[in-house]
Parts: C-alpha cells; sequence; structure tokens
C-alpha cells in the first residue's frame, strides 16, 4: 500500500487548518505557501473535504476554511479513506466473497493482518494527536 500525495497533502491541509484553528477562516494560499503545496492541487483536495463536511467554507474578502469539528475528532484514517479510498493492500482483505480461492488461500490471511495493522493504527490517531507531535517535533528541533 502506499499513500499518494493527495492523501497526504490532505492530511497536511487538516493539520495546518488545526494548528492555524483560532476561529477565523484560513486562507487556501496561506497554507500552500506554509505547505509548499501548490494551491490549485489544494483546491481539488479542499473541494473533497468540503464535500464530505470535514471543512467549513467562509466566503468573502476574509474568507477562508475552517475544520467543521475539533482536532480529536478527526482520525488519519477518516481524511486518508475519504482521499485515497480503501487503504487495504489487496481487494480481497476489504470484502470477502470477491475471490473464489478465499476458501483455500493462506496469502489472504497476511493480506486482512496487514489491512487491519494499518487501520489500527490511522484510526486511533487524530489531527489532535498530530498537532501534539508537530509540538513536541519542534520542541526538540535545536537550531
Amino acid at each position: 500500500m502506499r499513500i499518494s500525495t493527495k492523501g497526504r497533502y490532505a492530511l497536511r491541509l487538516m493539520l495546518d487548518l488545526a494548528e492555524n484553528n483560532t476561529g477565523e477562516p484560513v486562507r487556501l494560499k496561506d497554507v500552500a505557501k506554509r505547505q509548499g503545496i501548490s494551491d490549485k492541487y489544494l483546491e481539488q483536495i479542499i473541494s473533497v473535504l468540503n464535500k464530505a463536511g470535514y471543512v467549513k467554507s467562509v466566503r468573502g474578502p476574509m474568507g477562508g476554511y475552517i475544520l467543521s469539528m475539533e482536532p480529536s475528532e478527526y482520525t488519519a484514517g477518516m481524511i486518508l479513506r475519504l482521499t485515497e479510498g480503501s487503504l487495504s493492500p489487496v481487494d480481497c482483505a476489504e470484502e470477502q466473497g470477491i475471490c473464489e480461492r478465499e476458501d483455500a488461500c493462506a496469502t489472504q490471511i497476511l493480506w486482512k493482518k496487514i489491512s487491519d495493522a494499518v487501520s489500527d493504527v490511522v484510526d486511533h490517531v487524530t489531527l489532535e494527536d498530530l498537532l501534539e507531535w508537530q509540538e513536541s517535533s519542534r520542541d526538540n528541533y535545536c537550531i
């Protein structure tokens, strides 16, 4: 399994919105500049997040985006599944009955274990956790 730039950038975008969550909307151009990501690409990603209700759009000259929920309510898994789709390494690890060999296939057990391990991690890491980790990494950074 490999997470695409869309999934990685969606997490960075949501983390940036969480970090700059002052109650005021955050402009996408500001996120693009801070994150070093094309604002056109971020527009595509924010559209998906907005349609899912993960962010709220505020129009106008002081407009931008704000999180719809608290950072502790978003998991990395929610964001990655929205942008990436399934996180399973193979289809049969996620959905039973799609493989004719499933009853006698030992590798399906491996794929399921990998899928479960990935889900266990991403479904238990929140944006709030990522904020804490980011702050901690800054504290440990020496100039």
